[in-house]
Formats: structure tokens, sequence, C-alpha cells
């Protein structure tokens, strides 16, 4: 009767450990993966975001290995003004998630999860109106992301692009979620000096890549 308990109690326990690794891949799909498939559905797939990147990528773009200049500068400015709008409500979790990276919290993918989930809903729009921009000011992706580094340099964002986070939980890798920040020139902050208090009200935007 013992031996029949044990092997009982033994696939009991062995029912319990599978139900707790259904719950956490339950969780796991509703709280990282599936807020990272929705975040990307309207963010654009890596393949669209390369052909948008070659289509607007001309002479009028810029010189993608120039320093930081005003007019370019500038530009950024004039879309930035644009795409934070679009953003909505949810820009109050990316701002959050900002101020915890810049106190030296470490990101995981629970606090990633949420942030996802809360802005897929708006990145569509925010890319829509980023595209929008980027061609009234004569400016290419690549241009415009590598003025974005060098502001986000100024203003010490750190290095996370949750579209590159949410890409990688798709394709069922482990994410990166290591941060840096990393020093920005003495040009590139006397440039930014005179938009930095309307650029930092923005600066969570930078961790979207935009």
């Amino acid at each position: 009767m013992n031996r029949r308990g044990c092997g009982f109690g033994c696939f009991g326990c062995g029912g319990t450990a599978l139900l707790g690794l259904l719950v956490l891949a339950l969780l796991a799909w509703n709280v990282v993966v599936k807020p990272a498939r929705d975040f990307l559905a309207g963010y654009g797939t890596p393949a669209q975001t390369q052909t948008q990147s070659r289509t607007q990528t001309s002479p009028a773009g810029g010189d993608l290995q120039a320093a930081l200049n005003r007019a370019d500068l500038e530009k950024f400015v004039r879309i930035r003004r644009q795409v934070r709008p679009a953003l909505g409500t949810s820009f109050s979790d990316l701002q959050d998630l900002l101020a915890d990276l810049q106190a030296g919290e470490q990101p995981n993918l629970l606090r990633i999860g949420t942030v996802l989930r809360q802005t897929a809903g708006n990145v569509g729009a925010a890319r829509t109106v980023l595209d929008r921009e980027l061609a009234a000011q004569g400016m290419s992706r690549e241009r415009y992301a590598a003025v974005r580094a060098a502001v986000n340099r100024v203003l010490g964002v750190p290095s996370l692009d949750l579209s590159q986070v949410a890409t990688a939980v798709r394709g069922g890798q482990l994410p990166d979620l290591r941060t840096s920040v990393q020093t920005a020139t003495p040009q590139e902050k006397a440039l930014v000096a005179p938009f930095e208090r309307e650029l930092r009200a923005s600066a969570a935007a930078g961790l979207l890549g935009m």
C-alpha cells in the first residue's frame, strides 16, 4: 500500500511540476511573447523596415558618417515634435522606463513586456508619422538614426531599443537587455543645448527607435 501511495505521490509531483511549467509558459506568452508580437505588428517587420530604409536613402538624406550639425538637428527636432503626440498616453510608460534605466535599474523581461503591450496600440501610428515627416524633411531613416544616437548621448539615454528586444523575443531568442550610456562630444552638447529641454521631454521615444 505504501509503495502504491508513494508511486501516486511521485506522479502527483510530476503532474504538479508539469502544470507549473504550463502556467509559466502561458504567462510567458501573455506577458512577453504576445506583447512583442503585437508591438511588431504595428511597428513593422524587419524586412519592411529595411525596404523603407533603402527607399528613403538619398543624397538629400545626409551623409551618415558626418558629425552632428545644426541643420540635421533642427530637422530631427521638427520630426520628433510630430512623433511624440502620436505615441499618445502610452508615452508615460516609456518615460517611467527611461527614468528607471537612468537611475541604474536593470530592465527585465516582465517590465519590458508590460511596456511593449502598453505601447503596441500607438507605435504603428507613430511610425506612420515618422515616415511622413522624414519624407517632408528630406531626411533618410539612417541619418535620422545617426542624429538620434548623438542626441541620446547628450541626454544620457541608455542603448536599449525595444524594437530589437521585441524582434528577438518573437524569434524565440533571449534578448540582450544590457544597457550602456555613451559619452557625447563637446560639439554635440553645444549643438543640442538650445533644444535640450524640449528633447528631454520626448527622449523616451528613443527607446522605440523613433
